[in-house]
């Protein structure tokens, strides 16, 4: 945000409880800061496949994207599999990783594709915070291995998205000057 000549740098709530607001709008943060990463790349640099152990661009955002829905639903909102919105499964019909355990070969397609699939699952992550209040933001959520709060798991996707980002921007230079 600007405010005459000078930048400010702070992060607004962007929903009515404070707390979820607040990292809510740091997602936002990140976000913006991926988005800007991706603003010269060309839909060939998406789909470049670098030599291993590097990923191409449409790998780390089809991931980011996967990984998102993922926390979402199976942690935060404890859907079991069978009970994810069809949509999921039409966005992701590859499974995050190979037999190797390397990020999965995603088809190649334009960034146009991948930018409206992390903007969905964006969108459902908010829908689905939105009407959470502040207490329910810190309430742990039963996994077989672990407790998580929605608290937690916003931080890691905030974590993991930035990652991801300086790993996008690694290929995209390395794309652009090979």
């Amino acid at each position: 945000m600007t405010v005459g000549a000078r930048e400010v740098l702070a992060l607004a709530p962007i929903t009515p409880q404070p707390q979820v607001g607040l990292l809510l709008a740091a997602l936002a943060d990140s976000r913006r800061r991926t988005l800007r990463e991706l603003e010269a790349v060309t839909d060939d640099a998406v789909s470049w496949e670098p030599e291993p152990p590097l990923n191409s661009i449409g790998q780390l955002l089809y991931h980011v994207a996967l990984i998102e829905v993922d926390w979402l639903l199976s942690d935060i909102a404890q859907l079991p599999g069978d009970e994810w919105p069809v949509w999921v499964s039409a966005e992701f019909p590859i499974d995050v990783r190979d037999e190797a355990g390397r990020l999965a070969q995603v088809p190649p397609e334009p960034l146009a594709r991948s930018l409206a699939r992390l903007a969905r699952v964006r969108e459902h992550l908010i829908e689905t915070l939105g009407s959470m209040d502040d207490r329910d933001l810190h309430t742990p959520r039963a996994q077989p291995d672990y407790d998580v709060t929605p608290a937690w798991a916003l931080h890691h996707l905030i974590q993991h998205e930035a990652e991801h980002r300086a790993h996008v921007a690694f290929v995209r230079d390395v794309y652009a000057n090979r």
